[in-house]
């Protein structure tokens, strides 16, 4: 156990505090900035509402579009994470338990996808899901936002296969256990810390997303909360308190997930599923 009066140790701890102020202040402000009203927020940005004024969350919270924004937002959200994590965990199985050529130039491959943001390929995008007529359609935007979680999840995954003692899938295929077989019934069962991970990250990238959707999507019945907030930006006339009510209470789910997956989120960022 280290010291808590070592320097090495001290520093971190001290580290860590900056980080974790400098990630919460921002989100404090904003909470408490919906309960303020307009003039007490340009004089009180960062400090407690000197009356506790509720009209701009509950003036969200009963409004048809903020609900028509989050709903759009989830079914965006979860299937793109459905999707990303049905198709990474099959390729990286195979780059962990199978041997074929070309295996590497293809890993590395998709590696390369983690240098390219979505907003690099704007324009190809936009035509690709054009010519599949896919425009101003939650499918036009799932499939870019799990493309381009593709790379990630698959380097997540197949780190994870590889720890898996490689007795455990000769014992499978002795037994007769075909490849889907073993990855259904053996690899998946003992994968939930890694598709707790990789369920996180691409939720809260979906979730933000902000660009795919403002390309491909025209009508405002199809708008993710990034989208929407433009429509109340408009609406309130830079009622800044609205705002930060409303980005508040959309930042509630992307809470809720990693706090429910945080403990497999650090299992699968820090070990494998079998130690042996």
């Amino acid at each position: 156990m280290n010291d808590v009066r070592d320097p090495f140790t001290i520093f971190k701890y001290f580290l860590l505090a900056i980080v974790a102020l400098v990630v919460l202040i921002p989100l404090v402000a904003s909470a408490l900035g919906g309960f303020k009203s307009l003039p007490e927020l340009q004089s009180n940005a960062f400090g407690l509402p000197q009356t506790w004024d509720t009209t701009a969350y509950r003036g969200i919270l009963v409004s048809s579009r903020f609900w028509l924004y989050l709903g759009n937002s989830l079914i965006i959200t979860i299937s793109a994470v459905v999707l990303t994590i049905a198709l990474s965990s099959l390729a990286a199985f195979a780059f962990a338990f199978t041997k074929f050529r070309g295996r590497d130039n293809l890993l590395n491959y998709f590696t390369l996808g983690l240098m390219f943001p979505a907003a690099t390929a704007a324009l190809p995008i936009f035509i690709n899901v054009r010519d599949l007529g896919l425009l101003d359609t939650y499918l036009g935007v799932i499939l870019p936002n799990a493309a381009f979680g593709l790379a990630m999840s698959i380097i997540l995954f197949r780190r994870f296969f590889k720890e898996i003692p490689d007795e455990l899938r000769e014992a499978a295929l002795v037994d007769g256990a075909s490849y889907f077989f073993f990855f259904r019934r053996i690899i998946l069962p003992l994968s939930r810390p890694i598709i707790a991970t990789v369920a996180t990250i691409q939720f809260v990238h979906s979730w933000n997303s902000y660009i795919l959707p403002l390309v491909l999507l025209n009508s405002e019945s199809k708008y993710p909360w990034p989208l929407g907030i433009m429509q109340f930006q408009g609406e309130y006339l830079q009622e800044w308190n609205v705002i930060l009510a409303f980005i508040t209470l959309t930042l509630i789910p992307t809470i809720v997930v990693f706090l429910v997956c945080q403990k497999h989120i650090v299992s699968g960022l820090t070990s494998g599923s079998v130690k042996g």
